[in-house]
């Protein structure tokens, strides 16, 4: 059911030895070396290490770039299900996904340029992505409102003449420190009485450099940065920008969202494996090396089923998100919303689950800086409110479920 294609297992293995040959290697290094530079709140000093640079150019000059874009041409032209076992080679990496120009937000915001962008916004905003001399971020997470229901939002995106006005505050901006940033994409609400409350809200692409907008810190996860990539709050005031910078049109956002986010939680899903795959061979490599009361770690106190356990969650959420995958590239996003919907809720989950059993293996080398534990366990904590936390998620299944047995939820007063 889920064949790969002979070109999406090509690229599969090429991805497989750099990361092995070119990004292994070095990456607790580099990882080192940019913690070391950039862990402080001055996000306008935030460098990524050179060596960076270096693998971005190899993995560009290799074809292993854009591999998400299903375009021949632009990207590598795999579906998203050839796709998905890629990506969780990526997420066994804390890098990798950057080297290869397939990171979030980029990578939605890229996808989302290619499917709705007007000519104009693709060779102004997306081209530049593509080639990797940018960074770009998703302005949608409000700190005042309940950002779980998008139709909260505050900001606003009005309509003046041949501009459009943006106004509001917006915090969890993921990869607002980056120093490669170059544009924003700003979702917010466009008042319409005579549409419904799906179609009052607008996606604007917005230069970073242009007046009236205001970065006022990064947030920490879990007391770290994630510099040089950061998530910021940041403020609107008064910005203006052409109306032609408005994506689809006034009142297209939620309509464009839906395609935006459909493949991107695949691919955060398959790199939730990824990583979880690593801290279970972590955890295994960890617990037969240390001996405490004249045995392997392993042997003691039922570990070894917590191995089994982890083994059988991580097959368990591969198979439904290859699942998700199929029959989105099957039979479009809308038709799969159940099945990426589990997959959001099972993913973050399972890799949590597992990242946690790794670190209670490890002892107290499982929570410092000496692995990269403590950075998939932010990952995953964060995943489980990225993107719609668990309950929402948990809720359009039970909902659609409903619908397929005949029955239909009642509608909000609101």
């Amino acid at each position: 059911m889920f064949n790969i294609s002979e070109r999406g297992q090509e690229f599969y293995q090429r991805t497989k030895d750099f990361i092995e040959t070119e990004i292994e290697p070095i990456e607790a290094e580099l990882i080192q070396q940019s913690h070391q530079a950039n862990n402080h709140g001055d996000w306008t000093q935030w460098q990524w290490p050179e060596q960076y640079y270096t693998l971005r150019q190899k993995a560009k000059e290799a074809g292993l770039w854009n591999m998400f874009l299903p375009d021949d041409t632009l990207g590598a032209g795999l579906s998203v299900t050839d796709y998905a076992p890629i990506a969780e080679l990526t997420g066994r990496s804390l890098i990798a996904p950057n080297i290869f120009n397939c990171n979030a937000p980029d990578s939605g915001n890229m996808e989302l340029l290619w499917r709705f962008g007007n000519a104009e916004q693709k060779e102004r905003f997306l081209q530049p992505l593509l080639d990797g001399k940018t960074r770009s971020v998703f302005c949608m997470t409000e700190p005042s409102v309940a950002s779980s229901d998008a139709t909260n939002m505050e900001a606003t995106a009005i309509v003046e003449g041949d501009e459009i006005v943006l106004n509001g505050r917006k915090w969890w901006s993921s990869g607002l420190g980056d120093p490669d940033v170059d544009f924003i994409i700003f979702m917010a609400h466009t008042p319409n009485e005579n549409l419904g409350r799906h179609q009052q809200h607008s996606m604007v692409l917005v230069p970073i450099d242009t007046p009236g907008i205001k970065i006022e810190r990064m947030l920490q996860v879990f007391g770290d940065y994630d510099a040089p990539h950061g998530h910021g709050e940041v403020v609107f005031d008064n910005v203006r920008v052409p109306v032609g910078n408005i994506i689809g049109g006034p009142g297209m956002g939620f309509m464009i969202a839906q395609g935006r986010l459909g493949p991107g939680r695949i691919h955060h899903c398959m790199r939730c494996i990824g990583a979880a795959e690593k801290a279970l061979e972590l955890a295994i490599h960890r617990g037969m090396s240390r001996r405490a009361f004249g045995k392997s770690l392993l042997m003691l106190g039922g570990n070894l089923e917590r191995i089994a356990e982890a083994r059988i969650k991580i097959d368990q959420a591969r198979l439904l998100t290859l699942n998700a995958a199929h029959k989105m590239d099957s039979q479009g996003v809308m038709e799969a919303l159940t099945e990426i919907s589990a997959i959001k809720v099972v993913a973050p989950n399972v890799l949590q689950e597992v990242v946690d059993m790794a670190m209670q293996i490890h002892g107290g080398m499982g929570v410092s800086q000496d692995t990269v534990l403590p950075a998939f366990y932010a990952q995953a904590r964060s995943l489980r409110l990225a993107d719609g936390p668990d309950e929402v998620h948990k809720g359009m299944i039970a909902k659609l479920e409903l619908k397929r047995n005949g029955y239909t939820r009642p509608k909000s007063k609101k």
